[in-house]
């Protein structure tokens, strides 16, 4: 991994590597396989059989694929915005965080979106029953929650040294 000293260590393998891989894995797995059927079947845990690709209402297929290409917009703005960030900024570690920072908050907010659209979206009779979530609930759910939990963590500055957020502000000298 590389020197950032804004996003050292656990924020770094999480941020640079994990989220991207997490986001844009489902991308790929709603357009190539196992499928946009299956992606679409497993969004609500059931028993009943994948249908196929062709019972799908057209509407449905172009949202899913819509879907997939906001996991890979996701994916690859936090991968290369946070590179850029580290590569342009190397000795501006205030401004690597604030920037940092201002992106990290966008994705909470919308952690919390996503984690509340998806268990209102869910039956009432699957939303609290956890044992029973498939891997893509626990996916939008539970992924989600610790993705938060993260950012928050960060902004708390948790296992890292701050440069910019929690630290004083200096005031302009009057002459």
């Amino acid at each position: 991994m590389s020197k950032f000293p804004a996003l050292p260590g656990f924020y770094n393998l999480m941020f640079l590597y994990l989220e991207p891989l997490s986001t844009m894995g489902p991308g790929l797995n709603c357009l190539l396989y196992p499928g946009t059927a299956w992606y679409w079947h497993e969004l609500v845990p059931n028993s009943l059989p994948t249908p196929q690709l062709s019972s799908l209402d057209p509407r449905t297929v172009i949202a899913m694929w819509q879907l997939s290409n906001c996991y890979f917009l996701l994916g690859l703005t936090s991968s290369l915005l946070f590179r850029a960030i580290r590569d342009a900024l190397p000795d501006n570690l205030p401004a690597q965080e604030r920037i940092l920072g201002a992106s990290l908050a966008a994705l909470a907010v919308a952690d919390l979106t996503h984690i509340f659209t998806t268990l209102m979206g869910l039956p009432a009779d699957v939303r609290y029953d956890f044992a029973n979530w498939n891997v893509m609930t626990h996916g939008n759910i539970t992924v989600v929650v610790i993705l938060f939990i993260s950012r928050m963590s960060w902004f708390a500055g948790v296992g890292r040294k701050r440069y910019y957020f929690g630290q004083p502000t200096l005031k302009a000298k009057k002459t």
